[in-house]
């Protein structure tokens, strides 16, 4: 068998001592090449993409009637996978008589690297239980998993598990394995586990770093990030510094804020530092000025980038349509070659919010002409316009448009469908939705309660919220702003004051002026105007809008001066 004169010819002055030997032995003499001389052929082959090259070696290999071992097992599987051919790299690891912890690990990276995440978790699974006192899980394989876990689901039993592994073995101090950990806990919303994790980190990398900035500035827990970011800079002992993931993140976070100050300070740091200046980092910067209103320099910086891609077009035009700027975003938008889906779905989403309605139908229509079809964010936005008007039967289009392609599980879609068949009075239809949703989040919760108000129904409306906190569902600041116009509605004086007292303390809310509107509200309704007048004159002390001073003067004549 002839090996590829690409092979003999090729370079080898770079190459350690064990490879050139390997090739010469390979040349030379053949048939003198040990298990070992295999495995430094394979890893060279491996690591220069050689496919050609590696399946003649293995083919060698079988000619020799060679037994696969879990070394040069491990090095078949990597070497197919670093090519792209995960079945033949399955099949050589199924092949091995006795797996080890080494050959299960070679199997697991080659499905991380290919974000197999499904792949990974079952060989996991079969790891576990092959599994005994000589082969068990190490931190290559915990690694593996946490970061397939972070793709797919988002328990936080399932990291506690792993956790807790690692610590029995002693895998808390090992950096791949903290750093996943930190992102998993990130994913699940537990950002109190995450940084306890990190806080107790004797050594962090930039991944590290990153991980928990990145896992605050996604969760919304902003003024974090910045903090975060603070005491990054404050112990800078030179071997971890920001990069530009960093960057992007703390941008994300003052952007959120609209604090305009701070995201100068890390603009002008990335300035001074010379960080460099990818596209992630320019988007970021550029969707920091357009998101807090600077939209002319937004537009200059726009103009000055070289490489401008869909973020890029996506960060300007999402800005002028925040602050109204319509056909800005509108030519902006014309520029473009080919704009994705999400391009599209951006722009037709804010046009909506805008409440330009007919104009976010055409455009839907045009996408489609274009060949895109609606995803559910389309489907969302489509069918928050559609509330604007008493439209059942296009609401029942889209409805079997979801069914089709299995949008309708989606909790924005669902909650959308509720919306405009509760607005185009069929309540029944609303109630279907709401009995068919499987994962009922407090805005779905809430979009059925107001559709019971909405239909003078508001006996209904307090029974669902009551029904919701059965379910273990928090309320939300606008759950309970319905609520209350429930309440309101029955001039349910009890209900409400109870509501108003377990608002902060047990739901976490910080009353607002709405909520202290319905309160006015229900007790003028149930024709207690002097409680009225005492629950005004107990919030004297706190800033409130002069529409408290005449609410609903219809149901009397209240009049409350402030």
């Amino acid at each position: 068998m002839k090996i590829s004169r690409k092979f003999k010819s090729f370079n080898l002055t770079n190459c350690s001592t064990s490879i050139q030997r390997a090739v010469k032995t390979l040349f030379n003499n053949p048939y003198d090449l040990s298990i070992q001389d295999y495995g430094h052929l394979l890893q060279f082959s491996a690591n220069r993409r050689f496919l050609r090259l590696g399946q003649q070696i293995h083919a060698r290999f079988i000619v020799r009637k060679f037994a696969v071992d879990n070394f040069i097992g491990s090095k078949f599987i990597t070497f197919y996978s670093r090519n792209d051919r995960l079945w033949n790299a399955r099949k050589v690891f199924d092949e091995i008589p006795q797996r080890n912890t080494w050959s299960y690990n070679a199997m697991l990276i080659a499905y991380s690297s290919h974000s197999e995440e499904i792949e990974t978790l079952t060989l996991f699974s079969s790891f576990l239980r092959d599994s005994d006192v000589f082969m068990k899980p190490d931190n290559f394989s915990l690694t593996c998993v946490l970061k397939a876990l972070s793709s797919l689901f988002f328990d936080v039993d399932l990291g506690k598990e792993i956790h807790c592994y690692g610590l029995r073995n002693g895998f808390d101090s090992d950096l791949f394995v903290v750093n996943g950990l930190i992102t998993y806990y990130s994913r699940c919303d537990e950002l109190g586990l995450a940084r306890k994790v990190f806080d107790l980190m004797r050594k962090r990398d930039i991944v590290s770093w990153n991980s928990m900035i990145g896992g605050y500035s996604h969760g919304g827990c902003y003024d974090e990030c910045l903090k975060l970011f603070k005491l990054m800079l404050e112990l800078d002992d030179g071997k971890v510094r920001p990069d530009g993931v960093t960057i992007a993140n703390v941008l994300q976070s003052c952007a959120q804020k609209k604090d305009l100050v701070r995201g100068v300070e890390v603009h002008q740091y990335v300035m001074e530092n010379n960080i460099e200046g990818d596209s992630l980092v320019c988007n970021s910067i550029l969707g920091l000025y357009a998101k807090c209103g600077k939209l002319d320099y937004a537009r200059e910086l726009f103009e000055q980038m070289i490489k401008k891609d869909e973020v890029t077009y996506g960060c300007l035009i999402s800005g002028y349509l925040a602050y109204g700027h319509v056909d800005n975003a509108m030519n902006l938008f014309r520029e473009m070659e080919n704009p994705s889906l999400s391009t599209w779905n951006g722009l037709i989403s804010g046009i909506a919010q805008n409440n330009l309605h007919e104009l976010t139908f055409d455009l839907i229509k045009e996408m489609q002409a274009s060949g895109f079809r609606p995803n559910s964010v389309t489907i969302a936005t489509l069918l928050s316009s559609l509330s604007n008007f008493p439209d059942l039967g296009g609401g029942k289009q889209v409805h079997a448009y979801a069914i089709r392609n299995n949008y309708d599980s989606n909790i924005y879609v669902t909650t959308g469908l509720i919306d405009v068949y509760g607005k185009s009075s069929f309540l029944l239809g609303a109630r279907l939705v709401f009995d068919q949703s499987r994962h009922r989040s407090v805005v779905i919760w809430t979009a059925i309660i107001a559709g019971y108000l909405s239909h003078e129904d508001p006996n209904q409306a307090i029974k669902l919220f009551e029904d919701m906190l059965e379910y273990g569902t928090q309320p939300d600041p606008v759950t309970l702003t319905v609520v209350l116009t429930a309440c309101a509605e029955l001039g349910d004086t009890r209900h409400a004051q109870k509501i108003l007292e377990k608002m902060h303390d047990k739901y976490g809310i910080q009353p607002v002026t709405e909520h202290y509107a319905c309160v006015v509200r229900v007790l003028v309704r149930d024709g207690k105007f002097t409680e009225a007048e005492e629950f005004i004159s107990k919030l004297r002390s706190e800033t409130i809008p002069n529409e408290l001073e005449n609410e609903n003067a219809d149901d009397g004549d209240l009049e409350i001066r402030i």
